[in-house]
């Protein structure tokens, strides 16, 4: 397996996810509104886009649904419109130990996304950017598994200790080595609320996630979409 930068406990951060499939947004947000925690919103909602990597073994995607309790995760990621210029891509390694996560974060060449876009597309993007050696190694190794969007709402607790997300109008696309046209497409009428903040306010958090009536998932939107286009990889 590649190697990622050891596990760092002590800038990791726990992420609880809840899923919801029953009820409609207007009842979620009001959900958070009305939270004991006070939470508040801190940013416009914006469209958020990612191409998921993998190897070509599907590493990634196996430890996942195995259950692994180490699992990594790589991803291009930018906001607003899907297609078109995009202007701050980030390069993002993931890394969780049970609900602890990690991640780090690298600037991308700015590139155009349309349906020319390939893997040798990506593979120009990489070389362009200013990238540390070990990232271009494990880049080397990966390939595009999956596009996603969805709209993203973010909210803050009055103590600022606790994040909290709302992710609705999900959208995924196949996407390969070669050049994509994203004619076949799913959506996902879930929402997906999640929770994150600092392991040193791990003990506050029962009593936050105790006030959200969601069903706690290891829901993984990677994991979701990649399962829609080929429903008996796992």
């Amino acid at each position: 397996m590649m190697l990622f930068p050891p596990f760092d406990e002590n800038t990791a951060r726990y992420e609880r996810k809840f899923v919801q499939g029953e009820l409609y947004l207007w009842d979620i947000q009001q959900i958070v509104r009305n939270h004991p925690a006070a939470f508040h919103t801190i940013h416009y909602p914006r469209y958020i886009n990612n191409i998921y990597l993998d190897t070509t073994e599907m590493d990634f995607y196996f430890d996942n649904v195995s259950g692994k309790g180490s699992r990594k995760k790589a991803r291009i990621r930018w906001y607003g419109d899907l297609k078109g210029e995009v202007h701050t891509p980030v390069l993002e390694f993931k890394t969780r130990e049970g609900m602890l996560g990690n991640k780090l974060s690298f600037i991308l060449h700015p590139f155009t996304f349309g349906d020319a876009f390939s893997g040798e597309s990506l593979q120009e993007i990489f070389r362009k950017s200013t990238l540390p050696d070990w990232v271009r190694e494990v880049l080397a190794l990966l390939k595009p598994a999956l596009l996603n969007r969805y709209l993203r709402e973010y909210y803050l607790s009055f103590d600022h200790h606790f994040r909290l997300t709302i992710d609705h109008e999900l959208s995924y696309y196949a996407i390969g080595n070669q050049n994509d046209h994203f004619l076949e497409k799913f959506t996902s009428a879930n929402i997906i609320v999640e929770l994150k903040y600092n392991a040193d306010v791990d003990k506050k958090a029962a009593a936050v996630t105790n006030a959200l009536p969601f069903r706690l998932s290891k829901s993984s939107k990677y994991v979701n979409g990649f399962e829609l286009f080929h429903p008996h990889a796992g």
